[in-house]
C-alpha cells in the first residue's frame, strides 16, 4: 500500500480567530502545519495536541528579517510547502475628525507589507512543493467603501490586488492563487466592533467552509452567501448612491485602536 505524504501548510495568524479554527480543521484532516503568530502559547498547545504534525514558527511578521528566518526554518525542517494561507491581520478604525496617519501605517504594515514579506519567504518553498497553492485572506469590505474603514479597507484592497496580480504572474509556474473574502466573523478582532454585524458566522463554521471550498481551488471564496447577496449588488451601484448608503452607517464613536 503506497503511503501518501500529508500536504504541508504554512498558516499565519494561527493563534486566534479564523486562524486558530483553520489550524484545528487542517490538523484534524491530518495535514502538517507550520504555524505563525506573535503569541507562542496557543501554537505550542497545538503542537502538543497534534504531535508530529505541527512546526511552531512564531514571530512578528511585520519584521521582514523575522519572516526570512521563519522561511529558513521551514526550509531546513521541511524543504518545501504545498499550501500557504496568509491570514494574519488586524483592524483599526479611523476617526476622520482626528485623522491619524499612524493608524493607516500600522494596519497597512500588518495586513499588506507583512503579507508581502511572507510571500517572498513562501514562493521558493511553494516552487519546491506539490500542486502549490497560495491563499490570502482579504475582506468583503473591499467591495464597498464603509465609514471608518479607511485603514482596514485600504490594506485589504491592496492585498486583493497583490494576490490577483500575482495570480497572473505565477500561473505559468503552476502556482494557483485563491483570495478569501469573509463577511463578519465572530473573532477576538471583531469583538471590539461597536456596530451590528449582520449575518455573522462563528470562526469554526467559517474555517470548515474555507477548508471545504479550498479543495476546488477557486479564484475567490466569498461568504456568508446571504451577506454577499446584499453586498455585491450594493458594490455595483453608482458612487453617489454608495456615498448615501455609507453616510447612513456613520457612527460618532471614537476610533478603535489595536492593543499591543
Amino acid at each position: 500500500m503506497s503511503h501518501v505524504t500529508p500536504r504541508r501548510y504554512w498558516l499565519t495568524g494561527a493563534s486566534s480567530g479564523i486562524g486558530a479554527a483553520l489550524a484545528e480543521q487542517l490538523l484534524k484532516a491530518g495535514m502538517h502545519l507550520a504555524v505563525s503568530a506573535r503569541t507562542v502559547a496557543p501554537l505550542k498547545a497545538l503542537a502538543q495536541r497534534y504531535p508530529g504534525q505541527v512546526l511552531v514558527v512564531p514571530g512578528d511578521l511585520t519584521n521582514s528579517q523575522t519572516v526570512r528566518e521563519i522561511g529558513k526554518k521551514i526550509q531546513h525542517d521541511w524543504g518545501s510547502l504545498d499550501t500557504v494561507i496568509l491570514n494574519a491581520g488586524t483592524c483599526e478604525y479611523v476617526d476622520a475628525k482626528q485623522f491619524d496617519a499612524s493608524i493607516i501605517e500600522h494596519v497597512v504594515r500588518t495586513n499588506l507589507l507583512a503579507s508581502s514579506y511572507c510571500i517572498e519567504a513562501a514562493l521558493p518553498l511553494l516552487r519546491a512543493g506539490t500542486e502549490p497553492h497560495l491563499v490570502g485572506i482579504a475582506s468583503s469590505v473591499t467591495y464597498l467603501p464603509l465609514p471608518r474603514a479607511e485603514a482596514y479597507g485600504a490594506s485589504k484592497a491592496g492585498l486583493r490586488y497583490l494576490f490577483e496580480s500575482l495570480r497572473i504572474d505565477l500561473a505559468p509556474e503552476g502556482i494557483e492563487v485563491t483570495v478569501i473574502s469573509p463577511g463578519f466573523i465572530e473573532t477576538p478582532l471583531t469583538e471590539k466592533n461597536d456596530f451590528p454585524m449582520p449575518l455573522s458566522w462563528p470562526a469554526d463554521k467559517a474555517a470548515r467552509y474555507i477548508v471545504e471550498k479550498l479543495k476546488k481551488r477557486p479564484l475567490e471564496i466569498a461568504f456568508p452567501a446571504l451577506f454577499m447577496a446584499v453586498l455585491w449588488p450594493l458594490s455595483k451601484l453608482p458612487g453617489r448612491v454608495q456615498l448615501a448608503i455609507g453616510k447612513r452607517m456613520v457612527r460618532s464613536s471614537p476610533p478603535i485602536k489595536d492593543q499591543p
